[in-house]
């Protein structure tokens, strides 16, 4: 079912238009210091709910945003991506009020084989033939330490399967490879995703990613408000998120570290107060907010172990009360920590299982194997950036 579109707020009218200006998020830039530069007042944000405000701390630099000005160089709306999911809305009324809310987020999403062969770089080529960058370092980080790309030689071929949502022309969010076959020096080395547990595993069925495992970061009494990633309300008749997992805890109880990384972010960010953000393998980050101090010493670049000591409970930024708030992303993508810390270690496929991934890997190598012989085949799909403005007008209220 289609999710509703990105610009539901922004119909088309026949008897005014307005430029749409897309942009990047500037480094350093909040929430509040854009409602500043607007000169709109900061209690729009102060009379957000608790998760709202939350969220208004998850924009990210450099991740685009949409925006609509009036003849005067005021706002008249901006629409605020936060997740592949959800987006902050912005806008003024027909009583001049500025109004805040959660919109879904509309996305188109693809299937597609490709094969190519290789004449020069492997990501300068996909990229060209695919305007999408994160595909070319996913298909590396699954072959890694297996398949050395820069031993191809020239017709060597690549062929992957993949799936892709695009929003406005462009590709949105991280690729989710399917399966991939890469021939370096006329050898093919395979790989293919076992949704079950999310790894690669080779056409024998050897595993070749690790489940990364995390453990619960603190003592808690109760969880105050859990994960939740889209949820229409029935009674305030709005999308609601929150983009984590909320621990109740006493002031002053010891986080510690979810798993293995090094501190990316160490400070306060907007309504999550003091936090401490930390980078670990296979592409996870872990979030820890509404701290009431960090434990002394650490700072950004440093290492952390699993288990080790990083802060204490508290409820600074916009809390209601001492808690934690643990975000888990991967890839950039908000998830909920349960479903990784509680997934059950997978060292290998057996019995059925195993005999259903071997029986589904032919047909997918068949479809690989396929496009690579089929002179014939078509071109990879082509995203492109979307140009920096365009015609569509403001919200009809």
């Amino acid at each position: 079912m289609k999710k509703i579109i990105l610009f539901i707020s922004l119909i088309i009218s026949t008897l005014f238009s307005n430029v749409v200006q897309e942009s990047k998020w500037p480094r350093g830039e909040t929430f509040l210091t854009f409602l500043e530069k607007y000169s709109i007042s900061q209690k729009l944000y102060f009379d957000l709910e608790k998760e709202d405000k939350e969220l208004c701390s998850e924009i990210t630099a450099g991740n685009y945003y949409y925006l609509l000005e009036n003849d005067d160089g005021s706002l008249a709306q901006v629409l605020i991506p936060i997740s592949e999911e959800i987006q902050l809305h912005l806008y003024k009324d027909n009583n001049n009020i500025y109004k805040f809310e959660t919109l879904p987020i509309s996305y188109q999403e693809y299937t597609e084989v490709i094969a190519m062969p290789i004449t020069s770089s492997v990501s300068q080529q996909l990229q060209e033939a695919t305007g999408n960058a994160a595909l070319a370092a996913n298909l590396k980080a699954i072959f890694s330490g297996a398949a050395n790309f820069r031993r191809m030689q020239k017709n060597d071929f690549i062929a992957i399967e993949y799936t892709q949502k695009s929003l406005l022309g462009k590709p949105f969010g991280q690729p989710d490879i399917k399966a991939a076959m890469v021939e370096i020096s006329g050898k093919k080395h395979y790989r293919f995703k076992n949704n079950r547990d999310d790894k690669y595993y080779d056409e024998t069925g050897k595993a070749f990613t690790k489940t990364y495992f995390f453990k619960i970061p603190l003592s808690y009494s109760r969880i105050s408000s859990p994960f939740t990633k889209k949820r229409w309300h029935p009674v305030l008749k709005r999308y609601r998120a929150h983009l984590g997992t909320d621990f109740a805890a006493p002031r002053g109880r010891k986080i510690y570290a979810a798993g293995e990384g090094k501190i990316e972010f160490i400070g306060r960010r907007g309504g999550y107060g003091k936090t401490i953000i930390i980078r670990h393998p296979n592409g996870y980050k872990t979030l820890y907010a509404h701290q009431n101090k960090f434990r002394p010493g650490l700072k950004r670049g440093k290492r952390i172990k699993r288990g080790e000591h990083i802060g204490y409970v508290g409820s600074t930024g916009l809390s209601s009360g001492p808690h934690l708030h643990l975000g888990l992303y991967k890839n950039g993508r908000a998830v909920n920590p349960f479903k990784v810390i509680r997934k059950p270690e997978t060292k290998g496929l057996k019995g059925k299982n195993k005999r259903t991934f071997l029986a589904n890997t032919v047909n997918t190598m068949n479809r690989l194997d396929n496009e690579v012989k089929n002179i014939n085949r078509k071109k990879p799909t082509r995203l492109g950036r979307l140009a920096s403005t365009s015609n569509i007008t403001p919200r009809k209220l």
